[in-house]
């Protein structure tokens, strides 16, 4: 069975993080802003942009640094839950985070074997 990519990020990016789980790219290494952040399920890193993921609908939650809007993403291609999209921040020091995505580093991996 061929899995299609809605999104394949080419040779041209070297560093790039995938789904463990089905391989479909995720992010470029460049669209990285941190990796101090804190998931449901560990450690996870905030990305300016990502790709082949889906957008569940925004909730209210109070996470570790207050309340905000998010929305769950999941892999477009087998469905897990990767992470949450920050639709809006309530506090004006966060507001950094809206349009911005947590990916958990238990959903992904770097791909090409680059450390």
């Amino acid at each position: 069975m061929v899995k299609t990519f809605q999104a394949y990020l080419g040779p041209e990016c070297q560093r790039k993080y995938s789904c463990v789980h089905c391989r479909a790219h995720l992010a470029r290494h460049d669209d990285l802003i941190s990796k101090s952040f804190q998931g449901s399920q560990g450690r996870a890193y905030l990305f300016n942009s990502v790709v082949n993921i889906k957008c569940g609908q925004a909730e209210q939650r109070v996470l570790l640094t207050g309340l905000h809007a998010v929305a769950d993403i999941s892999c477009e291609c087998c469905h897990t839950t990767l992470g949450w999209k920050y639709e809006q921040a309530f506090e004006n020091s966060q507001k950094y985070k809206e349009g911005k995505y947590i990916i958990e580093l238990i959903h992904m991996i770097k791909d090409n074997g680059w450390s």
